[in-house]
């Protein structure tokens, strides 16, 4: 112990916080990849919803075709804020098809209500329903081999409270890790399933038909975004299964400190929806929750969903 001029120097009793978690202190908070060229927005006002995620849109009608400047711009919006909200669009579900088609293909999905065609996914929730997809991040379909580019979703009817949805900056929670973590996991793969998504919420024997038709996949952990280049994690709670070539104690222990970096409120943002709402989102770079604390109220939602490509 050594002794200064005002007494013995102090000495703390032994502390240790388990590993393995998530802990407070700064936070790197970088919105756009090193090297990105920023420019204004000229065909539309972009309003920040939170450091490095979300961005509210205005001065856009959805409702008519987008011009190839104005595609354009925004997707250079969706690239540099993952998230773009557009309020009191009231959108038919051919023109929510019409907008999203200007991204790519659509996609179906069979496991999911079908609304006006087989790709306009319809959720209705209300008192007596069985509470699906909800209270989980997730990203969107990472079970297939081609997990979707991105999705627009419009509330038609929202309850009077809550019914809120959060997205997650999954480069941000790559950008924290522990740079030992990062080591372990930069050039992994991981295992991702269908069934633990939905075998919370349907019977055995409603899945069962499609398990040849979504076998189980391999992705890597960390992906790095076609676009622009950052690295992004790319595991979640409802798909992902194992990290392959660990065994399940050392792959359970990592994933769920990987899952675990959704949860950090300084890479979120949350939307409170007005019916006619939309928002449009990058699959490949973002987690999302829905908060199901709205109780016996009705929500009804459309989504569609963009074809995406094999991460890497």
């Amino acid at each position: 112990m050594t002794a200064t001029a005002a007494g013995p120097a102090a000495i703390l009793r032994e502390a240790r916080i388990p590993g393995d978690g998530i802990y407070e202190g700064t936070r790197i908070l970088r919105r756009l990849p090193a090297g990105w060229q920023e420019r204004p927005y000229e065909l539309f006002d972009v309003a920040p919803q939170a450091s490095t995620i979300g961005a509210e849109i205005s001065g856009v009608d959805l409702s008519r075709p987008l011009t190839p400047p104005l595609r354009d711009e925004l997707n250079r919006a969706l690239l540099e804020w993952k998230v773009l909200f557009f309020r009191s669009q009231h959108l038919t579900s051919d023109q929510q098809r019409s907008f999203a088609r200007n991204w790519g293909e659509l996609e179906t999905n069979p496991l999911l209500a079908a609304g006006a065609s087989e790709d306009v996914v319809r959720f209705d929730k209300s008192g007596g329903t069985t509470p699906t997809f909800e209270n989980v991040w997730h990203t969107d379909v990472t079970f297939r081999e081609r997990p979707a580019l991105g999705a627009v979703l419009q509330l038609r009817e929202v309850p009077p409270f809550g019914g809120d949805t959060m997205w997650a900056d999954m480069a941000a929670a790559y950008d924290n890790l522990p740079q030992e973590v990062k080591d372990r996991v930069d050039d992994a793969r991981a295992v991702h399933d269908f069934i633990p998504g939905f075998a919370r919420f349907y019977a055995p024997d409603r899945l069962a038909p499609f398990q040849d038709l979504f076998p189980p996949v391999e992705h890597p952990v960390v992906r790095t975004h076609p676009d622009t280049g950052r690295r992004m994690l790319f595991v979640n709670t409802s798909f992902t299964t194992r990290i392959s070539g660990m065994n399940r104690e050392e792959s359970d222990r990592l994933l769920r400190l990987l899952f675990q970096q959704a949860h950090v409120p300084e890479y979120q943002v949350r939307f409170r929806w007005q019916p006619g709402d939309i928002a449009f989102w990058d699959n490949r770079a973002t987690q999302h929750y829905a908060v199901n604390d709205y109780g016996s109220r009705r929500r009804v939602a459309e989504r569609v969903a963009i074809a995406g490509d094999r991460p890497r």
